[in-house]
């Protein structure tokens, strides 16, 4: 009876842990919905509304190594709640924000709160479940929330935006993160710090961040400055000095943010770079698509939302016949296959006509693109997560948000850029252009965006076929060896 109460308790463990994994990634993807109504509330162009997305994901992406370190350091519970706090506050001020800038400015301190709470939420549930099938159940459980709850967050905040205003998008993580401060405060045992010594390596958190930042910002700003020009070479070079010098202090210094012996397990390396392009994938997909279906189709914020349904079901399927998959087959053959899926899905919005129908045009493309994003994030997870120690748990933890959250950004940054530019390039063809072809020039820049993230998966397949290595009890015990020195 008490053992099977203690497995009870793990399982309401991980359903209060996803719940504010499902805050984390509902912050990404419920403010895509109410993008058109802040353009038009604030002013803003098309650039600048792509902020209000990329400041919260770079924060978060920036400074989740930290978060993730500071876990191991201080206390996964600690650093849990206080993350949670923190972004509940932070959140009510976002939704009390007076103009674009000032939201902007919210938002990149939401994702800074985020980067603390997410990595030791998923440290905490390596640390609960030991490796074999029962961590790939809550992995995917972990997976289907993450993944999943991008889609949810168009279809909530479609109904938020109608019928309550843009504002409770924000307004509506209080009581939810309330909620989860009470149940974890009692049901979450007290960890104590993994590691001895608790400096912290400021240097690398700042260079790091800094120089995505520089990063994102140069690829955002290069279509308006030029791809040449000084500006944007100005920005790119800057972010590689701040890389450059990132990665010599890891090597350097006594405690670094990234100890770097942890990618001598190949599966973490390769498992982050997939994720990347899996992320910069998923981000640009739901962006491009919100404003496909609202400025191009004519739906309104709660038809987007519910248009997005097709993902989050799609996802729900996979997160149950997904670990039982791996258990027999392990996770290196879906992540070569899945993402295949995924692509497919892409390319086939890439082919939707101005005019789609929903059920023949968009939902089996969505449908399809759900159950690879499903299979690949589950079998990402296991594959970034097995073999590491438990003193680096948080520190896994946050290599792979942090790969999710980057990759997003960059890919969102890049397709943003490459699509505006097609527009703008289209546009001047015509004297004055009709609202038809103002149409007709997004909706083909639109069909780039998707082709180019379709092949962004495409390559998340390669990666998995060349770094990938299915791990069984002797690579793992090889894997803690080697990061153990």
């Amino acid at each position: 009876m008490a053992v099977k109460a203690k497995q009870t308790n793990h399982w309401l463990i991980l359903i209060i842990l996803a719940l504010a994994q499902f805050m984390v990634v509902l912050d990404i993807s419920i403010v895509n919905v109410m993008l058109p109504t802040v353009q038009h509330a604030f002013h803003l162009s098309e650039t600048s509304l792509q902020w209000i997305i990329t400041a919260y994901t770079i924060a978060f992406g920036g400074f989740l190594l930290l978060g993730g370190r500071a876990a191991d350091l201080f206390g996964r519970r600690k650093v849990f709640l206080a993350g949670v706090g923190i972004f509940s506050l932070v959140s009510l001020l976002d939704g009390l924000s007076q103009s674009g800038g000032m939201l902007i400015a919210l938002r990149a301190c939401q994702g800074l709160t985020a980067a603390f709470m997410s990595p030791a939420a998923l440290s905490i549930v390596l640390v609960a479940y030991k490796e074999g099938h029962g961590r790939n159940v809550a992995l995917a459980v972990w997976g289907a929330v993450a993944s999943g709850g991008a889609a949810v967050g168009v279809l909530l905040g479609g109904i938020l935006t109608q019928y309550f205003g843009w504002r409770w998008n924000f307004f509506i993580n209080v009581p939810v993160g309330i909620l989860v401060l009470i149940f974890a405060y009692r049901l979450v045992p007290k960890h104590e710090a993994e590691e001895k010594d608790n400096n912290i390596d400021l240097l690398g958190a700042t260079s790091v961040t800094a120089g995505l930042m520089l990063l994102v910002y140069g690829l955002t700003k290069a279509p308006s400055y030029g791809w040449s020009s000084p500006t944007t070479i100005a920005f790119l070079a800057g972010s590689l000095i701040l890389f450059i010098i990132f990665v010599v202090n890891e090597m350097r210094v006594k405690h670094p943010l990234i100890p770097m012996n942890i990618f001598k397990i190949k599966n973490v390396a390769g498992a982050n770079i997939i994720q990347i392009c899996l992320a910069a994938s998923l981000f640009s997909t739901f962006f491009f698509c919100t404003l496909f279906f609202q400025e191009i189709l004519g739906y309104s914020p709660v038809k987007t939302g519910l248009a997005f349904l097709a993902v989050p079901v799609a996802i729900t399927l996979t997160a149950s016949t997904g670990p039982k998959i791996i258990k027999r087959f392990g996770f290196k053959w879906p992540l070569m296959l899945a993402p295949i899926l995924t692509a497919g899905g892409l390319f086939w919005l890439g082919n939707a006509p101005i005019n789609s129908n929903y059920f023949t045009n968009l939902m089996p493309a969505l449908l399809i693109m759900g159950i690879g994003l499903g299979f690949t994030f589950i079998s990402v997870l296991v594959a970034a997560t097995s073999g590491v120690a438990g003193h680096l748990s948080g520190l896994a933890s946050g290599l792979i948000n942090t790969s999710q959250q980057v990759g997003g950004s960059l890919g969102l940054a890049i397709l943003t850029g490459i699509v505006t530019s097609i527009t703008a390039s289209d546009l001047a063809k015509y004297g004055r252009p009709t609202p038809l072809d103002v149409a007709k020039a997004s909706l083909h820049a639109d069909h780039v965006g998707f082709f180019i993230a379709s092949g962004f998966s495409l390559f998340a397949s390669v990666l998995a076929v060349v770094i990938i290595r299915q791990i069984n009890n002797k690579n793992t015990k090889d894997n803690q060896a080697i990061i153990a020195v």
